[in-house]
Order: C-alpha cells, then structure tokens, then sequence
C-alpha cells in the first residue's frame, strides 16, 4: 500500500481515448507530477489552436501539462521535465526513446486497444472492424523501444457486442475497460505478483497510420468488405468515392450503409453502378453485392439521409462511383 502513496506517475497521452484512464488514475488517488501531451494544433476550416483533450483534462486538475515537440532525456536530466517511479502512457501518438523509457523505477506500462500481438501499431480499432473480428480487448504492457512489442502485464477481452458496430462505439468502450484494467493492474505490478509474458511476435499482425487515401472506396470489392470499412473509417480517414458528374468530379462521402440483396433491376452495370429500389434510394454494385447508401453526402456539404441526397443530386441514378 505504500508504494500506491508514495508512487509517482508521469502521464503521456494525447486523445479522446486516454481520457479514462487519466481520469481513473486522478479519481484514485495517484500521484501525477505530470502530463506529457503532444502540441496544440491548428483545427477544421478556420485553423483554430486547440489543445489536446488530455492536456484540458489535467489543466482541470492542476496538473502540470509539458508539449515537447520531440522528447528528450536531457529535459529529464535538467528537471525541465519532472522524473517519476512510473510511465503510463495510453496513445500518446509519438515514439518514446529507450533511455527515456529506462528512467523510471517501475517501467512504462502502455494501454494498448487490442488483444496483443494482434493488431500492433496505431490503429488498432480501426483494423479490428475492418476485418470483421468478433473479439478484440486491451492489453496493458510494459513498453521497451520496439513498437507495440513489450511484455504482456494484463489483458481484458472485449466480445464485439454488435456485427455493426462503429469506431466511436467501440472507441469508447475499449477506453473505458483500459481505464478499469489499469486500475486493477497497477496495485498487483507495483508488489511484484505480476511477472510480464513476452509476446509471440509469430502471431504478431499490423495497423497502419491510416491516411486519407486509405478511405477511398474500391468497389471490386465485397459490399461486406465495404460496409466494415465505412463503420471502421468514419470520422476519420473517412470512407469516400469519386463521382463524375460530366461536368467535374465530386468526392462523395458515405457514412452508414447495409449489405441488401438485390432482384434482377439491380444486376445491370459493374462494381460502382448506382441504381435505386423502393426502400432503398441509392444502391451501389460492388465486386461481390449491393450496398445501400443510408448516410451520405458531397464533400463539403452537409452529410444526409439517401432521400436527401437522391433529392438534391437525382442525375446520380444511373451515374458510376469510381
């Protein structure tokens, strides 16, 4: 218990996700000497400065923030930035050097959004809805300088609760069981009744950083393969086509869609095709079915229902994604 008083924590994380577990950390009594967090960034249209979630959350609290724009011992070694017992870092979204990660006592432990070693890297939730796992978790391990790639502390399974479920939905619930995990975890590591299990880097598979290109609708593929892919990508990168009108190319958005099964007025046209059915104002041919655009809209305008959409661009029926 009095390695818990006495412990001190220095927290690195960045996003919506390590909200909970800051939280949870402020909740039970930790003490935090500080918050690494990654610059404010200029955001949307108007270019507006704003800080990162994690850093309003401790400001809140009186802890205090550091924004280096790359990490460096020496800062550590100079009390610029203050040294502590434990890391605890959850998506800080930069690389932390090995001397760093050997400063303190008891390690860096990383709350990581998935079963390792599957799915290591950046993206971890996006891939599991993009491949149609039916089983994910989180994994909290103690990090050395290889990528997603430390020992295995503790670990929660997460059954996928829906076949349709979004990236916000299990966002959030993947952040919220990292949070509870960490809490449970960290009185049984700090007394030594945990001893980390390597992984099996043999079963090891990879998430990328996803760009905007990664979005990009192929239409050859299967309208289930699409439908993950829209569920996985929406907000961001976002899953979009392109439309040649005759006039220009738009960039269209679609947001939510469904796999349907489709009768004989359907079958004309290739992948990309656009047609229309009684229930469902605007289908698309894929390489394998048909998917029903249910959320869509042209890139810069407000995203609609089909109906919408069919009102205000009815020339699509007929017309080609690419």
């Amino acid at each position: 218990m009095n390695k818990l008083v006495n412990l001190s924590i220095l927290f690195f994380g960045t996003p919506e996700f390590a909200l909970p577990a800051l939280g949870a950390l402020i909740k039970n009594g930790y003490g935090i000497v500080g918050v690494i967090t990654r610059p404010d960034e200029r955001v949307g249209r108007k270019q507006i400065l704003t800080p990162p979630p994690v850093k309003i959350l401790a400001e809140h609290h009186g802890i205090p923030v550091f924004q280096p724009e790359r990490l460096d011992a020496r800062d550590f070694a100079a009390g610029k930035i203050p040294r502590a017992d434990l890391f605890i870092v959850a998506a800080y979204g930069k690389i932390i050097p090995k001397d760093i990660l050997e400063i303190p006592q008891y390690g860096a432990l990383n709350i990581h959004p998935s079963l390792l070693p599957r799915w290591r890297g950046p993206s971890p939730i996006q891939y599991t809805i993009l491949n149609g796992d039916t089983e994910t978790g989180v994994t909290i391990m103690k990090m050395d300088e290889k990528m997603d790639h430390g020992p295995i502390v503790s670990s929660i399974k997460y059954q996928v609760s829906s076949i349709k479920i979004i990236y916000r939905e299990l966002h959030d619930e993947l952040a919220k069981a990292g949070a509870k995990l960490l809490i449970e975890t960290l009185p049984l590591y700090l007394d030594g009744k945990i001893t980390p299990v390597p992984q099996d880097d043999a079963q090891a598979t990879y998430s990328k950083i996803l760009t905007r290109d990664d979005g990009r609708i192929d239409w050859q593929k299967s309208a289930d393969g699409i439908e993950r892919m829209i569920r996985a990508f929406t907000p961001w990168p976002g899953a979009w086509t392109l439309w040649p009108t005759g006039e220009k190319i738009l960039r269209v958005r679609i947001e939510k869609a469904e796999q349907i099964s489709a009768g004989g007025a359907l079958q004309a046209g290739g992948p990309g095709f656009v047609r229309t059915e009684k229930n469902n104002p605007i289908v698309a041919r894929t390489g394998d079915g048909f998917l029903a655009a249910q959320r869509i809209g042209v890139e810069g305008k407000k995203i609609t229902d089909a109906d919408s959409f069919l009102r205000g661009y009815p020339q699509v029926i007929g017309a080609s994604f690419i």
